[in-house]
């Protein structure tokens, strides 16, 4: 099928020499040895949690309920015990040499510094590219883009994004809001909101539906809201997750900051107690400064011009989902809308490619989650529409998604944004 847009028509937006690239590597040599296999549950799901607990195993999906997926990293060392702990079940291998899948995703290109053009979603990239990136691109807009920055992160890095407005001018018009990489290791979230941006920004000259969207709403896009433990996964720890608070009287670094937001944040069930944890929701709510910062600046938004959108991109599991995750049986005040736009929204990102997304409320579509960004959007940020997407894929390689799928996700993806867009009332 033909895609939204052809990424050929694209024009170098600015040119210069080349420099040398600011090269960063994982520490893949950590990963030697280590599978990452799927164990299908069925009604085992105290005996495969029990496995996890027993062999200290981390996983990419938990054995939340009967008939669901498990997603297991398993070292070397204990692969014979765990294969021998499951056998009987179902059991497929995702990745037979983690170390192989991250050297090869983490070969990145150069970024010559100027040259914002459609080559960067060719390959992941460094932090700091990431923050030239947004640079540069707003440099090629001076009159309708600006940086942001939504507060500083644990270690005290900006939290940086992009604002751009159409015809009307700055802050006039109710504001769309993007997150990504609020989990540090969906490197794709950062690619596929960039994209976004990109696309956004650069065809609002020569597409008229694309015009329309930018005179009609100010959009900030924020590609990664946790840069501390993103600049983790690209030095030290690949599948790091959390951002890099310390937990006093624990050894174990991080707070969950998609599980650190002040609405619903004390209710059980919904995420862990445990500093260890990936999971770990915080001794109080809004007690990590991302979220602290990143709701600041919601606000901000909402009291100045108004909050029409909110989107928090995450990978992976190919779902769009809508508030809440605190509860199953709670219901958001414009619920039926919102389930009809996000169901709307998977079928238009399936045209493109064919990708399946599932649609529905996030407890009962994913699983119970508290303390979250789109539950606190949607009942305290105010926004009008809220929704969270998990991208590509469904597991076949998971958090580790081969850089040739960055630009189709960002095309598919694009196309449920298109659809929202369209239908927002």
């Amino acid at each position: 099928m033909k895609s939204v847009f052809a990424l050929s028509t694209f024009l170098a937006l600015a040119s210069a020499a080349a420099v040398p690239e600011r090269q960063v590597r994982p520490a893949v040599t950590a990963y030697d040895g280590y599978k990452v296999f799927r164990v299908a549950v069925k009604n085992q799901v105290n005996k495969v949690s029990k496995i996890i607990e027993q062999l200290e195993l981390e996983t990419w999906k938990a054995p939340k309920a009967p008939g669901a997926l498990a997603d297991i990293v398993v070292p070397p060392s204990k692969v014979a015990e765990f294969e021998a702990a499951v056998a009987g079940m179902e059991v497929t291998t995702m990745h037979e040499d983690l170390a192989a899948s991250i050297e090869q995703e983490s070969n990145f290109s150069a970024y010559a510094v100027g040259s914002a053009n459609a080559t960067w979603f060719n390959s992941y990239h460094s932090y700091n590219d990431h923050l030239q990136f947004l640079r540069d691109l707003q440099a090629t807009y001076p009159t309708r883009s600006a940086i942001v920055t939504s507060g500083n992160s644990n270690e005290g890095r900006p939290i940086t994004g992009i604002h751009f407005w159409g015809s009307s001018g700055k802050g006039k018009k109710p504001a769309v809001i993007f997150h990504s990489t609020v989990h540090a290791r969906e490197w794709i979230t950062t690619m596929v909101n960039e994209y976004l941006a990109f696309n956004l920004l650069t065809k609002y000259d020569t597409d008229a539906e694309i015009k329309s969207f930018v005179d009609k709403y100010d959009f900030y896009v924020f590609p990664v809201v946790n840069p501390d433990g993103f600049v983790f996964t690209q030095t030290n720890t690949r599948l790091w997750r959390k951002n890099r608070q310390s937990n006093s009287g624990s050894t174990c670094i991080g707070r969950d900051i998609n599980r650190n937001w002040n609405f619903q944040w004390s209710l059980t069930g919904g995420a862990s107690t445990n500093p260890c944890a990936e999971d770990y929701k915080g001794r109080a709510a809004s007690d990590a400064p991302e979220t602290t910062n990143l709701a600041n600046f919601i606000r901000s938004v909402k009291s100045s011009q108004g909050l029409k959108l909110f989107i928090d991109w995450h990978a992976y599991s190919q779902l769009f989902m809508t508030p809440y995750g605190y509860s199953c049986t709670a219901r958001a005040a414009k619920h039926t809308e919102l389930v009809s736009l996000a169901a709307g929204a998977a079928s238009a990102i399936q045209a493109v490619y064919g990708t399946r997304f599932t649609s529905g409320p996030i407890c009962s579509t994913i699983y119970k989650a508290t303390g979250s960004s789109v539950d606190w959007a949607n009942d305290v940020g105010g926004s009008e529409y809220t929704f969270t997407a998990e991208l590509r894929d469904t597991g076949a390689n998971g958090f580790v998604l081969p850089a040739a799928q960055i630009v189709p996700s960002g095309v598919e993806t694009w196309a449920g944004l298109r659809y929202l867009l369209l239908n927002m009332k």
